[in-house]
């Protein structure tokens, strides 16, 4: 079973994603800020992080810097998931580091089809 970790400030955002996910036969992981985010993915190791860009403590780019930057989370794949639908806000959460990108509100199917390529992905790639 996959291992997601939702790193979400927003108690109606994260309780609808998670279960919904959890449907999907993923177990979610959850995380309430940028900096709980990152101790928690450095201590579970998930298969992919869901990361909320507007976070409380350490926001998500930053989170994502340094997950990217450690060499026991670089290669977990992470989504950004943002309400920042400007041009040009796709370009900063990949150059931050995200793999994928997507906007709330959340279109469900597309963003599991996006969980699911990445994960499809990271298997293949694995050391």
């Amino acid at each position: 079973m996959p291992k997601i970790l939702l790193v979400e400030d927003n108690e109606m955002n994260r309780d609808m994603l998670s279960r919904r996910l959890e449907r999907k036969g993923l177990q979610v992981l959850i995380a309430v800020d940028g900096a709980q985010g990152v101790g928690i993915a450095c201590s579970e190791l998930p298969d992919l992080i869901l990361m909320d860009m507007s976070l409380p403590i350490i926001d998500g780019w930053s989170a994502t810097r340094q997950l990217k930057t450690n060499a026991e989370t670089c290669k977990i794949p992470i989504i950004a998931l943002t309400a920042h639908a400007m041009s040009g806000d796709r370009d900063k959460c990949l150059q931050a580091g995200c793999d994928d990108y997507d906007t709330k509100p959340i279109e469900f199917a597309r963003l599991l089809n996006k969980i699911e390529t990445l994960l499809k992905a990271s298997t293949v790639n694995l050391d």
